[in-house]
């Protein structure tokens, strides 16, 4: 099999549909796809997965792709959400086919195709208030019942819709419903509202309308003008295609798209409700849409998660039509993954501890080379500087070397009257431990063994390998250590308590003290780090040359699914 033709092997069920229509020639051999995001917040980790599927689909099939803003609801819609959409998809390697689109251009038609399923007797202008709407609507045991308004002659409803566009009523004081069947199994049959009155600015169109369309009414016919193919939508729309197909069957559209269902994205230890993702920012929980807990691809980028990161996860996952939830461990794993080969390598100390190096004198400056990256000559080198005064992590020291229960557990970190190693420079070794008045460890004087650059020490081993930095030649910088934002792997779980319950008090550690190789000086934003031995790490947007701000992506090891 020829590498062309293995890129066409279905790997899906939906690829397996559009390889028996491009066998069928159906839609005359074309595929159109389109991604239709309502611009009511921010898109998460469950959006990605349908932007990989439907780009990545009309790229396979040498189709077409449309970006349309499905903008029906102009209460909830802005200006920033659109912008942050069309960063989000850019960011992830994707582009559009023609023009960006929106609902609200194709209102003009949509709303003389209300008039024609008017004209048709097939939709009717109903008054019953929303409370006696779902009154009338039924249960899914029992049927619904018919409007008193639903046999109004067909000029009354002309001249009554035509009021509604006028502004001649207040909002919720009538709608235009579809005459199907109040009997019917499937809840979305029973006569769906069609269009309601909304006196509200829209971003796009602004004060032309106080009548907007429905969601449901909207989508399908948005489909047939842009000649979409494949309609692809999350399961949760299954039983609404029936009501997609009535309407594209009922009006004079100028194409016939089909809709599709695969399973949403459901991704433990966190939520993708917009409405509660926009709750924890508004109640500041998080410091907006971009926080790096979020799960929104903006957050997922600040945190220093890579486009091919995210893209090989949905390619992990797959596409089916069986709901699951997804261990968030698979998504850590895909950024470890590709940091791991492409991530540089740099020591950043994140609480320091003073070691004075008492046999190096004053002023003197020795400078290593480390590899960038020990897999990856490509990468070249880095210089380290070492000098008198070093910083090492706190907890990589202890006074009391605890009793070891095997081997395994035996202290590999320095100790009074030990000897660790740092890191591609020298062994050094613990002679003289300093406290404060409240008998806390602020400093330890340490010798070196100038022998033991590139070498080994003669007559006695050290415990380990230590990072470390100069306390000179180091790079001040604030370290933000991001975790999962729940402590619960299904926060939303619970109907008895709230998410909010399940909030994680440690998915962020601000370290303030941290200090980093002085190569990070001028790190540019989103330039992402291995640090030895500490994790995977980014440089937040807001950080600059005066204050370093670095934000933590992932830990080396999922320590998760050992705590919990």
């Amino acid at each position: 099999m020829s590498n062309n033709e293995s890129s066409l092997k279905p790997t899906n069920f939906i690829h397996q549909i559009i390889e028996d229509d491009l066998k069928n020639n159906v839609h005359g051999g074309s595929v159109v796809t389109r991604f239709p995001p309502e611009p009511n917040g921010y898109l998460h980790i469950g959006h990605a997965k349908s932007i990989c599927l439907n780009f990545g689909t009309a790229e396979k099939y040498q189709g077409a792709c449309h970006l349309r803003f499905d903008d029906t609801n102009p209460e909830k819609e802005s200006q920033e959400y659109i912008d942050s959409i069309i960063s989000d998809i850019q960011w992830l390697g994707y582009e559009w086919t023609g023009e960006i689109r929106y609902t609200s251009a194709y209102f003009d038609q949509l709303y003389l195709w209300a008039v024609h399923l008017i004209k048709e007797g097939k939709a009717y202008v109903c008054d019953l208030s929303p409370e006696e709407a779902r009154e009338y609507r039924g249960s899914f045991s029992e049927p619904g019942k018919n409007s008193p308004y639903r046999d109004r002659t067909i000029e009354e409803n002309l001249s009554l819709f035509e009021k509604m566009k006028n502004g001649e009523f207040a909002e919720g004081e009538c709608a235009l419903r579809a005459k199907i069947d109040m009997a019917a199994p499937n809840m979305n049959l029973r006569d769906p509202m069609i269009y309601r009155i909304l006196h509200t600015n829209h971003h796009q169109t602004g004060d032309k309308w106080c009548i907007y369309p429905i969601y449901d009414f909207a989508h399908g016919q948005s489909d047939a003008i842009e000649g979409i193919t494949h309609s692809i939508c999350t399961l949760e729309f299954e039983d609404h295609r029936p009501l997609y197909d009535w309407f594209i069957n009922n009006l004079p559209v100028p194409a016939k798209p089909r809709q599709y269902e695969f399973s949403r994205l459901e991704l433990n230890y966190t939520i993708t409700s917009k409405r509660k993702l926009k709750q924890l920012v508004d109640e500041q929980i998080v410091a907006g849409w971009n926080d790096p807990r979020m799960p929104t691809i903006s957050g997922l980028r600040r945190r220093g998660y890579t486009p091919e990161s995210i893209r090989r996860f949905c390619d992990m996952i797959g596409v089916t039509r069986s709901n699951g939830i997804v261990d968030m461990g698979m998504l850590e794993a895909a950024i470890r993954d590709d940091l791991d080969s492409s991530a540089p390598r740099a020591m950043c100390v994140t609480q320091p501890l003073k070691v004075t190096l008492t046999n190096m004198a004053e002023g003197v400056e020795e400078w290593f080379e480390l590899p960038a990256h020990p897999k990856d000559e490509s990468m070249g080198m880095r210089k380290v500087g070492l000098t008198r005064n070093v910083l090492i992590e706190q907890e990589d020291f202890i006074e009391e070397k605890p009793v070891p229960k095997n081997k395994k557990d035996k202290w590999k970190r320095l100790a009074p009257g030990d000897s660790v190693r740092l890191r591609g420079a020298y062994v050094i070794t613990c002679n003289e431990v300093i406290k404060n008045e409240a008998g806390e460890v602020i400093e330890l004087l340490c010798t070196y063994d100038p022998a033991t650059n590139g070498a080994n020490p003669e007559g006695y081993k050290p415990n380990g390998v230590i990072h470390w930095v100069s306390e000179e030649l180091s790079v001040p910088c604030e370290v933000r250590m991001y975790d999962r934002l729940f402590t619960e792997a299904n926060p939303d779980g619970d109907k008895n308590r709230s998410f909010m319950d399940c909030l994680n008090p440690e998915s962020l550690v601000v370290l303030k003290e941290a200090r980093a190789e002085t190569g990070l000086r001028d790190a540019p934003a989103e330039s992402r780090y291995q640090f030895e031995r500490m994790g995977y790490f980014s440089v937040d947007p807001d950080s600059s040359s005066e204050h370093l701000i670095i934000n933590r992506t992932v830990t080396l090891r999922d320590s998760w699914s050992k705590s919990n």
